[in-house]
């Protein structure tokens, strides 16, 4: 199994940028910015007890990212009530990931001999 992917300057940087749900254009948010791990990561890495990696985060306000948590409970639900696709977090993940220079210098070990 490979291991978690973890990057603190990514999560720091991701907390920089607006809530996602901002994104529809109408809302406003509350609270500060949190990273949030995706619980249907595109990769398919989690499991019971396994947070996605680092590279499977969206910004989302403390608001929203409760309302996630305890009204939703399940992501595409979530998106889909504020007229996003279902895997509009998973596709914005990828994109944060692939356009944050900090991923070049990555804090987590790989399993490459060298």
């Amino acid at each position: 199994m490979s291991k978690r992917l973890t990057n603190q300057k990514h999560l720091m940087w991701v907390r920089t940028l607006p809530c996602f749900i901002s994104r529809s254009g109408f809302l406003s948010c509350n609270g500060s910015i949190q990273a949030h791990h995706l619980l249907k990561p595109s990769d398919g890495k989690r499991g019971w007890s396994l947070k996605a990696g680092d590279d499977q985060v969206i910004p989302l306000c403390v608001f929203h990212h409760a309302q996630l948590h305890t009204k939703f409970g399940n992501e595409f639900k979530f998106f889909e009530h504020y007229g996003f696709r279902k895997t509009a977090g998973q596709e914005y993940a990828k994109q944060l990931c692939e356009g944050n220079q900090n991923w070049i210098d990555e804090d987590h070990e790989d399993d490459l001999p060298f």
